[in-house]
């Protein structure tokens, strides 16, 4: 566990009761928006799944997933790390259009989370995923939606800065694009998360590109699984959050995988035995949709613009007890 940070002077503008309020607000506003502006239609998901159906999100490959036994069946269930695998599937299954894609809420439990003032083992984010055809699998389309995505940012923040005087506007009017090896370019001794820290801490707000590739100082900026992003293709919304004096990751996308991707990231992560999985065959055998899609953090979203300082003030986790113990004494409102 990470140390538990209390910022200088700290206190929270909302009661827990106004808090509650204020939470609701966000998400109602926010994802009719997102909703809008993306075509997007609401739709149901899992919380787990089959571990043999190869739907689970690897994430960076060690992250270990809470399983357990049902009754009757022969083969435990896995509570899902997030849906970017089954969105994929479910736009095939529910019979989704080109230009039509879908969100649903999405709850997961990361039991090897290293858990902070931004960090919890309970995960919840909305997952959304849009049809794209294959000659729309381009950097133009990528900035295009992350750019659509930023607008539903700045109009939740003007909204919320409209309905609470404590809130002010600090999301610049553009978000910069930056690749992972421009960073390495630009910070050759500095660490992922520093470089992230400074370009962020420079622009207000940064889509940073292409994670999961391996860069030229033989090293990738983070783990990204092989079988749903396209490595060229993705990236992470990082803005600049003051409150913690932070780089504040909001939102992790990319174009998905087409067979060709898949074949080269597989065997590029050393996970071939994945090819035989029914997810994996069927992006191989183009028998599921090429697609644009992306995770959107909903306490990430809630911390940033209600400006809390822990990810506990807006959702209801566990915690060490020396972090609740140290939160009481400090005024933080842990659910």
């Amino acid at each position: 566990m990470e140390q538990f940070k209390i910022p200088a002077g700290y206190h929270s503008d909302l009661n827990l009761h106004d808090t509650q309020v204020a939470i609701k607000t966000v998400k109602d506003f926010f994802q009719q928006t997102l909703a809008q502006k993306l075509n997007l239609l609401r739709v149901s998901a899992p919380v787990f799944v089959a571990p043999s159906s190869g739907l689970n999100d690897n994430l960076n490959g060690v992250e270990r997933p809470v399983s357990f036994d049902i009754k009757g069946m022969n083969e435990n269930a896995e509570i899902v790390h997030s849906l970017a695998k089954w969105k994929r599937y479910a736009l095939k299954k529910y019979g989704f259009s080109h230009g039509e894609g879908l969100y649903t809420d999405m709850i997961a439990i990361r039991r090897d989370e290293d858990i902070d003032n931004i960090h919890s083992i309970y995960v919840d984010q909305w997952d959304w995923e849009k049809v794209i055809t294959k000659e729309e699998r381009t950097m133009e389309t990528l900035i295009n939606t992350v750019r659509s995505i930023y607008s539903v940012l700045r109009k939740t923040e003007k909204y919320m800065a409209v309905q609470y005087d404590y809130i002010e506007e600090i999301l610049p009017k553009e978000i910069a694009f930056v690749s992972t090896q421009e960073l390495v370019d630009m910070y050759p001794d500095c660490t992922p998360k520093e470089r992230e820290y400074k370009i962020v801490k420079e622009k207000g707000a940064v889509f940073l590109m292409q994670v999961g590739k391996t860069l030229t100082d033989g090293q990738r900026h983070d783990g990204r699984a092989p079988d749903y992003d396209d490595w060229e293709l993705n990236g992470d919304i990082l803005v600049y959050y003051p409150v913690l004096d932070i780089a504040l990751e909001l939102s992790s996308m990319g174009i998905r995988v087409d067979e060709e991707t898949l074949d080269l990231q597989l065997t590029e992560a050393g996970c071939n035995d994945r090819r035989d999985l029914p997810f994996q065959k069927a992006v191989l055998n183009k028998e599921l949709p090429y697609s644009i899609g992306g995770g959107i953090g909903q306490s990430r979203i809630c911390m940033f613009f209600l400006r809390k300082a822990h990810i506990g003030e807006v959702h209801a986790s566990l915690w060490p007890e020396e972090v609740l113990a140290e939160a009481r004494e400090n005024g933080v409102n842990l659910l």
